[in-house]
């Protein structure tokens, strides 16, 4: 490896990413289940928002909002999977410094707006059970389009000061990152300044944004139980129920690998590295693949214009 990969330095202009520490000889065989995956979320990200296009009876604001979400899962993979193929499939471990810290802004900006768009939908949820007879005056094409607005500029703005604060510190110790991506705490750890700056962000707002949605999803399913428990007869309750049960196998299918992962990186001291590496880039790409599979086969109307 080259001097400047260890020499001091102060702005690298090239990262080199390890890959998954510990598992190096095995990155061919752990590339197999990461491409289909791959493959499966972008199919499935795809066809979702056609279908919506190209069928009037979907133009409603839960199948706006679902569109929302297959984009951001496209981006959310995209920025990271292929460089993570190159990886192990070419040994390609260098990114440009700048390279770096736009994916940084993406993982984790695309990751709180998936969050937002999950919080607005388990409104909508909640509207449509709770107050069915406004819900198509409540949530107005406006309206919905100014839910999503809301969304990217808080993803944007939570996430551009990473990048920014990461550009700042001077990096005189090495520029390999024990990663398969530039994520936010792996790259500011490689810097030789106080970073404690950096750190407290990070955590601030990933707790903030995480804790503050999920409140506000638990209000909303709180609502939803109360009026579906209300109900009369048990197939009531369950027709109901199954109008945003896509919603909460999606929301427990993001939420609890990110909480799992969040509190690995908190208590795991003791856990191997490749362990956290391997986990974070699961939380990465297994959402935007089950997302379409779920509301996929769970919608009616979805399911049949696949079939």
């Amino acid at each position: 490896m080259s001097d400047s990969n260890t020499t001091a330095f102060t702005n690298p202009s090239t990262f080199i990413l390890l890959g998954i520490p510990g598992l190096e000889a095995a990155h061919v065989w752990i590339s197999i289940p990461f491409c289909s995956m791959y493959a499966i979320a972008i199919l499935g990200n795809l066809i979702i928002p056609f279908i919506v296009k190209t069928e009037p009876s979907l133009h409603a604001p839960m199948y706006y909002f679902l569109c929302m979400l297959a984009v951001t899962d496209l981006v959310m993979c995209t920025c990271t999977i292929p460089k993570i193929l190159s990886i192990f499939w070419f040994n390609s471990r260098e990114i440009n410094f700048s390279a770096c810290l736009t994916q940084m802004f993406f993982i984790h900006c695309f990751t709180a707006m998936e969050s937002g768009i999950f919080m607005a939908m388990a409104f909508d949820c909640y509207v449509a059970i709770c107050d069915p007879l406004r819900h198509f005056s409540t949530l107005t094409n406006p309206v919905v389009a100014k839910i999503v607005l809301s969304m990217v500029l808080r993803g944007t703005m939570l996430a551009l000061p990473c990048p920014l604060l990461a550009r700042q510190w001077p990096y005189c110790r090495t520029n390999i990152i024990p990663h398969t991506c530039c994520e936010h705490m792996s790259v500011v750890n490689l810097g030789c300044a106080d970073i404690r700056i950096s750190s407290y962000y990070g955590l601030t707002v990933a707790n903030l944004v995480i804790c503050l949605d999920m409140f506000f999803i638990a209000v909303s399913y709180t609502q939803i139980l109360r009026v579906i428990f209300s109900l009369p007869t048990k197939d009531a309750r369950l027709k109901t129920f199954g109008t945003c049960g896509s919603h909460l196998c999606a929301i427990l299918a993001f939420y609890i690998p990110g909480l799992f992962s969040v509190l690995s990186s908190w208590f795991g001291h003791h856990v191997a590295l490749h362990f956290h590496v391997l986990f974070a880039n699961l939380c990465l790409l297994v959402p935007p693949m089950l997302n379409p599979i779920i509301f996929g086969v769970r919608t009616k109307q979805i399911r049949d214009r696949l079939l």
